[in-house]
């Protein structure tokens, strides 16, 4: 594979979950792995003639054997965007659920009323793997538009063994060599309608069929679960996450969104290396997920949408040390959002992050979110994924609400 060299750039390397800018930076990849950052200037003499890219001081750079120079020309740099959490794979929309709760239905009512995920489970069992290919594509493209060189993928929508893996699959072939695709497991997104009244009995297929399944085929790196009233209590969370740990797969857990169901401190105690929403979690949950290391997932399109008043506890997380990723949600009732970037505005006005931690939750503590520890920073050893903007300043990415777009997108050292 060819080396690339990127030039008299500025780099928000994002170490450390922070800016950690690089003024006239530099950096070097090789096999699709960046092998060194630093300063233009610091190129040593082997680049110090004339020939090959401009230079931020007026020097030139000549490239190496087998290596592509890229001059930013200034331009802001950031490592690729990761969103932590999606549900893109999915047939039909729900813009039914959408009338019925501006006119005043609950979450809790729509899906009752045979709305909610159960209505996406029914189109999606129905698509063709092709028909559902295509349409989770186009919103997979959207989101590379701006940026994201790492996604999440649940499933959920399928609630049977044959359909949970057919959306496992489709993600699965929507990497395609220009995006780094990981794979959740989401069987106990909800109870599906032939197991009414039988949840228990429905947990059995998913621990004993579609858990080892899904990792015995390489179909899913984690599983998730829904803990919440109208989906499933703390102990029949447990069930699942001893079942996918059996198997050596993550476990990670929406938990707290539309209640305290004790749903931050069974992920803590139970080795997730997320919990996403938190909406309803307490102090207790919060020192609970800062114990264990767990990262906390914001997913500000879903409060925004549903038009929640309970924010997360942000102050408190933070107060804590708690990491906390930002991610969209895309889903098809309750977060119909391919926009990174629009989600982290929302992070920052509707939340009150910085544009900082907003731009952290989408690199470095999103990649901590799905427990990948070579994205999310540009440094030696990571993989090299980035994004080159015509910005100057990183809080540009979360202060301006639509109509961003990166200039270029790198992913593995090659441009997109």
């Amino acid at each position: 594979m060819a080396r690339l060299l990127l030039v008299n750039a500025r780099l928000a390397t994002m170490r450390g979950a922070r800016y950690s800018l690089v003024e006239n930076g530099a950096m070097e990849t090789e096999d699709g792995r960046i092998v060194w950052v630093g300063t233009t200037d610091k190129l040593g003499p082997r680049r110090d003639r004339q020939g090959g890219a401009a230079g931020a001081a007026g020097k030139r750079f000549i490239a190496a054997r087998d290596e592509v120079v890229v001059d930013a020309g200034g331009a802001l740099v950031t490592p690729g965007l990761v969103d932590c959490h999606t549900h893109l794979v999915y047939a039909g929309h729900r813009a039914r659920d959408f009338e019925m709760r501006l006119a005043g239905a609950s979450y809790e009512e729509i899906a009752r009323n045979g709305g909610g995920i159960l209505s996406t489970v029914r189109a999606t069992r129905a698509a063709g793997g092709e028909e559902l290919r295509a349409q989770s594509a186009a919103r997979l493209a959207a989101l590379m538009a701006e940026g994201v060189t790492t996604v999440e993928i649940k499933s959920g929508y399928g609630l049977d063994t044959k359909s949970e893996m057919k959306c496992l699959r489709v993600a699965r072939s929507l990497g395609d060599g220009k995006v780094r695709v990981c794979t959740t497991l989401l069987g106990a997104h909800a109870v599906p309608p032939e197991f009414a009244g039988r949840t228990s009995e429905y947990l059995d297929l998913v621990c004993n069929e579609m858990i080892p399944r899904a990792a015995c085929d390489g179909l899913a790196h984690a599983v998730d679960a829904f803990c919440e009233g109208i989906a499933f209590d703390v102990p029949q969370v447990k069930r699942v996450f001893e079942a996918a740990r059996g198997f050596g797969l993550k476990v990670k857990l929406h938990a707290d969104q539309l209640s305290n169901a004790g749903g931050a401190t069974l992920a803590a105690d139970s080795g997730a290396i997320s919990a996403d929403h938190l909406e309803y979690t307490d102090a207790g949950g919060v020192a609970a997920l800062a114990r264990a290391g767990t990262t906390a997932v914001l997913l500000p399109g879903a409060f925004y949408y549903l038009r929640q008043e309970q924010r997360p506890p942000v102050d408190a997380l933070r107060r804590a040390g708690v990491p906390m990723a930002v991610a969209t949600d895309c889903n098809p009732g309750t977060s119909p959002c391919t926009s990174i970037l629009t989600i982290a505005n929302m992070a920052c006005t509707l939340f009150r992050l910085t544009p900082e931690e907003a731009l952290a939750g989408m690199t470095a503590n999103a990649a901590r979110a799905l427990g990948l520890a070579d994205v999310g920073t540009l440094e030696p050893g990571r993989r090299a994924d980035f994004a080159i903007w015509d910005l100057d300043d990183p809080a540009q990415l979360s202060a301006q609400i639509g109509g961003l777009k990166p200039r270029a997108v790198y992913y593995e050292g090659r441009a997109r």
